[in-house]
C-alpha cells in the first residue's frame, strides 16, 4: 500500500480524522457510514424551512442568516416529510475542525441524486456551495429541495457525503491518457480524452422495445429515505422504451433517469467525479451525484460493466438528446493511499456491476 502526501483521503485516514477531532459528531459514525473515498453526512434532529436558498458570505454564519429567512422549525426525531418545490436547511451531526492543508468538497449521496432530491452543503461564511476551505472550523448544513417526489426523513438519515483532499491531486490529460491504456478506464463507446474522460447517453439499450431510461411521475406519494427496496418502481416513474430511433427530446423541468454507453473503471489508486453540467454540451444537467469511489466498476471485485447512471434534468426549452451525445466528463484525481476497502467489497455498496438502475428504495420489478 504506497502512499503520497497529496491526494484525496481514504477511508482509514478518515477513521483518524474522527478519532482525532477533525470530524467531530455527537454520535459515533454508523458502520457503514464512512466509504472508501467519502464521508456520508447524517442529518440532525432539527430542521428549518426557509424562504429562499443562500449563502452566508464572508463574515456571516448560517444561523443568522437563518433567523432571517426561516418561515418554521421542525422536529426530525420522529421523521418529517420534505414537501417539493420547498427549501430547508438542516444542521448535519457532523463539524469540522480540518488542518490547514485539508479542504473538502461535498456533493448529494447517489441515491439521493437518483430521486430528484437537490441537496448542497453550506458552511459558516461560504462563498460557495459543496466547497469547505482548508482549515475550515465549523458546522455543516445541508441545503435540501425535493424537486419530483416529496420524501421522508428523519435523524441521521444520510443525503449528502464528503471527500477529503490534500493539494490539487487531479490527474491531467496526459496522464489520464496513459491510466487508460493500462487499465481502461472507460469501455463500450469512442474513448475521448479531454478535461477528463468523456461520457456519452446509450438511447439504444438493446434494441427497438427496450427499456433506455426513465421519467419521473408528478403527484406520487412520499419515498422514505432510509428505505430500501419499499417501492412500485411504477408508482413514481414511467419506463421509456425504444421505439426504433435512438434519440430522447428532454422537456423542460422534468426528470430523467438514463444511462451511460460506456462501463466505467476507477482503479484503486484514484477516485473520480461526474463534471454535473457542462453549458457546452446542452441546455441540460446531468448527474447531480457526481462521486465515483475507488473501485467503482473494478473487475476484479465484480464490478465489470458498471455505467454511469445520468439524472438529466432540461433547463428551460426542449432539448434533443441523441444516442452517443457527449453528456458529461469523469474527472479523475489520485488517492492519498489506496483505501483498506474498495466500492462494493462488503461495504453496502448499491450499484456496483450496475446498468440502468433506479435508486435503492424501488423494487427490481421494471
Amino acid at each position: 500500500m504506497t502512499a503520497t502526501d497529496q491526494g484525496i483521503l481514504p477511508a482509514q485516514a478518515l477513521e483518524t480524522m474522527f478519532a482525532q477531532g477533525a470530524i467531530t459528531s455527537p454520535r459515533q459514525p454508523d458502520g457503514d457510514q464512512i466509504q472508501p473515498a467519502s464521508l456520508d453526512l447524517r442529518l440532525g434532529p432539527l430542521a428549518y424551512r426557509v424562504r429562499a436558498s443562500f449563502l452566508p458570505g464572508a463574515g456571516a454564519k448560517v444561523m443568522d442568516k437563518l433567523d432571517r429567512l426561516k418561515l418554521h422549525a421542525f422536529d426530525l426525531t420522529r421523521g418529517a416529510v420534505l414537501e417539493t418545490g420547498c427549501v430547508y436547511i438542516v444542521p448535519l451531526m457532523e463539524g469540522l475542525a480540518l488542518p490547514d492543508d485539508v479542504s473538502a468538497t461535498t456533493n448529494p449521496k447517489s441515491s439521493t441524486g437518483r430521486l430528484d432530491v437537490f441537496t448542497r452543503v453550506i458552511t459558516d461564511e461560504g462563498r460557495a456551495f459543496d466547497t469547505v476551505p482548508a482549515g475550515y472550523r465549523g458546522p455543516l448544513y445541508a441545503e435540501i429541495s425535493p424537486r419530483t417526489f416529496p420524501v421522508l426523513v428523519r435523524e441521521g438519515s444520510r443525503l449528502s457525503q464528503i471527500r477529503f483532499r490534500k493539494g490539487a491531486p487531479t490527474v491531467p490529460d496526459a496522464e489520464l491518457q496513459a491510466v487508460h491504456l493500462a487499465q481502461e478506464l472507460v469501455s463500450g463507446g469512442d474513448t475521448a480524452i479531454a478535461g477528463g474522460v468523456h461520457l456519452t447517453i446509450d438511447l439504444q439499450g438493446e434494441g427497438p422495445g427496450s427499456l433506455i431510461g426513465y421519467r419521473g411521475k408528478r403527484h406520487t406519494g412520499v419515498i422514505d429515505m432510509d428505505a430500501k427496496a419499499a417501492q412500485d418502481p411504477l408508482d413514481f416513474w414511467e419506463p421509456i422504451v425504444n421505439r426504433g430511433e435512438a434519440a430522447l427530446i428532454l422537456d423542460p423541468n422534468e426528470f430523467y433517469i438514463l444511462v451511460s454507453r460506456e462501463a466505467v473503471h476507477v482503479p484503486p489508486l484514484f477516485a473520480a467525479e461526474m463534471v454535473p453540467f457542462d453549458p457546452l454540451v446542452g441546455e441540460f444537467r446531468v448527474h447531480y451525484a457526481g462521486f465515483f469511489d475507488p473501485g467503482f466498476g473494478h473487475s476484479e471485485i465484480g464490478g465489470g460493466g458498471s455505467r454511469a447512471v445520468l439524472e438529466v434534468r432540461s433547463h428551460e426549452v426542449p432539448f434533443i438528446v441523441e444516442h452517443g451525445q457527449t453528456v458529461g466528463r469523469l474527472v479523475y484525481e489520485h488517492m492519498q493511499e489506496r483505501p483498506r476497502t474498495l466500492y462494493g467489497e462488503g461495504i453496502g455498496s448499491n450499484y456496483q456491476g450496475q446498468a440502468l438502475k433506479l435508486s435503492k428504495h424501488f423494487r427490481a420489478s421494471v
